[in-house]
C-alpha cells in the first residue's frame, strides 16, 4: 500500500452537530458557529488550535438557504488565524470539502481543518413552496434543463423517480421491499434526540404516503432541514492529543462514468460505482467488515445504489436486502443509517452521515449505538456525485 497515502496522515479529530430541525429561523452564520465549536471543543481542542476552514459549497446563487455562509465570514466569526482556506463547490461529493482537508494536512500544508456543511433550506423554502429547490429557477434552462424543464421534470425527485421505474423494472423490484428503509430509517431516528421526524411509521403508512413522482412517494425523499454540521480534520501525528480521533482507513473518489444524467451507458451506473472500487483497493478491509454503514440517502433509490456500488450485496438486490428492516436494524448484518439518515433526520447533504458514522465508532451514540462498532463506511452524493470513505475507531 506505500507509506505515503493521505489517509495515513489525517484523522477525523471531532465531529460537532448544531440544533437540526425545520424552519428554525436562525441565521446560517448562527448554526455555523454553534457547529464549529461543538466540533473543536470534541477534538479536545480551541479555536486557537485551528489553522484551516473548509465550506461546502461556499457562496454563489442557489436556491433560498442552499449554501451557507461563505468561510471569510465564517473565519471573521470565530476569530481564526488560518493559512488555508477554501470553498469546494465541485468534486466526488459533497464530502470533497473533507477530502480537500485530508490531503492539506496530510500534506503538512495546515494541521486542524474546521469543515462545515451549513443549510437553511427548511427556512428558504417558506412561503415559495418546493419549487424553490429547482435549478432552472436560479441559473435559467440550460444544458440538461433543456431537456427536462419543458416537460415538467425539474428537480431530482422527478429525475430520480425515472431511475427508480427502470430499477423496479429490470429487477423486480416493489415498493413494499422498499418501504423497509423508510421504516429502519424512522426508528432510527426515534432513538435520535437531534433526528427532525422521530415519530415511527409502519410499511402501511409508507405504502398509503403521498406520491411525489412514482414509485418514490413521500417517505422516499428527504427532508429539508435547518442546520450545520462541523468536522475537524487534524494531522495523524497529533492524535495523542485527541479526545477520541477517528482513522481513515480508505476514499474513493475515482470517476469514470460520464457524470450527466443523460449520457450513461446504463441508467444505473452511477459514479458512486466508480468511488466504491476505488477505496477498496485502498485497504486491505472488506464489505464484510463493516459495522455500521451511513448511506447517502437525498432517495432511498440512491441508498439501494450505494449498496450495490459499495458490495454489500449484488446488483438488483439491494430492495431484496432493505426489505422487512431487519438486516438493517442496529442488531442487524449491516446496521444501515443508524442516526435516521436524511429522510427521517434531516438534510445536511452527506455531512449528517459522516457525523454519524464517528459518533458511533466513538462509542457515544447513545439508544442507537451499534455495540463494538469498529468499522464504518459512508458513502455521499447521488446521480453525478459519488464519494465515499472507510473509517475506523
Amino acid at each position: 500500500m506505500g507509506d505515503r497515502r493521505p489517509e495515513d496522515g489525517a484523522v477525523i479529530g471531532g465531529v460537532g452537530l448544531s440544533r437540526l430541525g425545520r424552519r428554525l429561523g436562525r441565521s446560517d452564520l448562527d448554526l455555523t458557529t454553534e457547529s464549529c465549536r461543538r466540533a473543536v471543543a470534541d477534538a479536545g481542542l480551541t479555536l486557537a488550535d485551528i489553522d484551516g476552514l473548509v465550506g461546502w459549497p461556499g457562496e454563489y446563487p442557489a436556491a433560498p438557504g442552499f449554501c451557507g455562509p461563505a468561510t471569510g465570514r465564517v473565519q471573521d466569526a470565530l476569530g481564526l488565524e488560518l493559512v488555508w482556506h477554501a470553498a469546494v463547490q465541485d468534486g466526488p461529493s459533497q464530502l470533497a470539502a473533507v477530502m480537500s482537508a485530508v490531503f492539506a494536512v496530510s500534506s503538512g500544508y495546515a494541521r486542524h481543518v474546521l469543515v462545515y456543511r451549513t443549510t437553511s433550506e427548511s427556512t428558504g423554502q417558506r412561503g415559495g413552496g418546493r419549487n424553490t429547490t429547482s435549478p432552472a429557477d436560479v441559473v435559467g434552462v440550460v444544458g440538461l434543463q433543456e431537456w427536462l424543464r419543458p416537460f415538467g421534470s425539474v428537480t431530482a425527485v422527478h429525475w430520480l423517480g425515472q431511475v427508480a421505474q427502470r430499477y423496479f423494472h429490470l429487477y423486480g423490484a416493489t415498493r413494499e421491499q422498499v418501504g423497509g428503509l423508510a421504516v429502519s430509517s424512522r426508528r432510527h431516528a426515534g432513538r435520535n434526540p437531534d433526528a427532525v421526524y422521530r415519530t415511527p411509521i409502519t410499511i402501511q403508512d409508507y405504502l398509503d404516503a403521498r406520491m411525489i413522482s412514482d414509485p418514490l412517494c413521500l417517505f422516499d425523499c428527504d427532508v429539508p432541514a435547518d442546520g450545520s454540521v462541523a468536522i475537524v480534520v487534524s494531522a495523524a501525528d497529533t492524535a495523542a492529543d485527541l479526545r477520541s480521533p477517528v482513522r481513515i482507513a480508505a476514499l474513493g473518489s475515482a470517476l469514470s462514468t460520464r457524470p450527466f444524467w443523460d449520457q450513461w451507458s446504463h441508467p444505473l451506473d452511477f459514479p458512486s460505482a466508480d468511488a466504491a472500487r476505488q477505496m477498496w483497493t485502498r485497504t486491505d478491509l472488506r464489505p464484510s467488515d463493516v459495522d455500521v454503514a451511513q448511506l447517502y440517502d437525498g432517495f432511498s433509490i440512491l441508498t439501494l445504489i450505494w449498496l450495490e456500488a459499495l458490495g454489500f450485496c449484488g446488483r438488483g438486490e439491494a430492495a431484496q436486502f432493505v426489505a422487512g428492516s431487519s438486516r438493517i436494524d442496529l442488531d442487524g448484518e449491516l446496521p444501515l443509517n443508524t442516526g435516521g439518515g436524511q429522510m427521517s433526520g434531516g438534510r445536511v447533504h452527506g455531512y449528517s452521515l459522516l457525523y454519524e458514522a464517528a459518533v458511533q465508532l466513538q462509542g457515544r451514540a447513545g439508544e442507537r449505538q451499534v455495540a463494538g462498532a469498529e468499522v464504518a463506511v459512508v458513502g455521499a452524493g447521488g446521480g453525478p456525485l459519488g464519494g465515499c470513505f472507510l473509517l475506523t475507531a
